[in-house]
Order: C-alpha cells, then sequence, then structure tokens
C-alpha cells in the first residue's frame, strides 16, 4: 500500500498545479489537502474531522507552503517535528518565499527539502519528477511511493 502525501496550502491554483505535477511524474500516492496550518495540525493530530484514519491517514509525506491563514507553516513544522508520537514524515517546503531566515530556519526545524515555487507548472513538473528520483529512487526511505 502506497502512502498518502498531504498538501498544505492555501492557493487553489497551487494545490491543482501540484496536483497535476503528481500525476504528470507518475506519483499514483493518494493525496489528502488541507488549506490551513491549523488544519493541518488537526489532521495530523487526527482530531475534529480527521478522528477516522482509514479516511484521513497519516502521510509519509507532506508539501507545506509557509505563508497559511492560522497557523503559518515554519508553526505547523515545529509543532510536527516536536511530534515524537509521530512516524517519521517526508516534509518538503514548497513555498513562494525565497528569503534567507525562512530557508535556514525551515532548516532548523527540520524540514527536509525547501523548494521555492516555480513561475511555470512545466518547470513544477520538473521539480516534482526529480523527487521522485532522489525520494523513491536514491534514498533510502521510510515510507513507500507507487
Amino acid at each position: 500500500m502506497n502512502q498518502t502525501f498531504l498538501i498544505v496550502e492555501d492557493e487553489e491554483n497551487d494545490i491543482y498545479f501540484l496536483k497535476h505535477a503528481l500525476q504528470k511524474a507518475g506519483i499514483t500516492n493518494p493525496v489528502q489537502v488541507v488549506e490551513s496550518g491549523q488544519a493541518a495540525i488537526d489532521y495530523l493530530n487526527g482530531t475534529g474531522k480527521y478522528g477516522d484514519r482509514s479516511l484521513y491517514p497519516l502521510p509519509g509525506m507532506i508539501f507545506l507552503d509557509l505563508k497559511l491563514p492560522q497557523v503559518h507553516g515554519l508553526e505547523v513544522l515545529k509543532w510536527i517535528r516536536e511530534r515524537a508520537s509521530l512516524p517519521p514524515i517526508v516534509i518538503m517546503i514548497l513555498t513562494s518565499s525565497s528569503l534567507r531566515e525562512d530557508i535556514e530556519r525551515a532548516y532548523r526545524l527540520g524540514a527536509n527539502s525547501y523548494v521555492v515555487k516555480p513561475s511555470s507548472p512545466e518547470k513544477l513538473v520538473e521539480i516534482v519528477g526529480d523527487l521522485r528520483n532522489w525520494w523513491f529512487k536514491h534514498n533510502q526511505p521510510t515510507l513507500r511511493f507507487e
């Protein structure tokens, strides 16, 4: 069984393009989407509507935006990494911020990767293809991908 990807993103177009890029890269893992930092925490905590793990399984990989409503992406990242009860989760920051302080803080908080959103859907497909090659082919992951 391949593991779920969680997209934490509040921009509808960015969600669409990322899902499209995953599909074009041949990644068929199930995808869940939440549109705020608080919803990401609720999802990972299994609270509220996310209580049923058969419907909302813990993800093996998270695509995390930084500029989110309610709770900033870096706070979500910090919250995740402070939870020893969560399984290892690959966290890829995918954001429009290229600020050095955001990049450094993300890595200090435990991000596995930091990518600035590209300006074209084709470039995003290329990035996701590279991600597939690295995380699924060369890396020794704790997760399974299709």
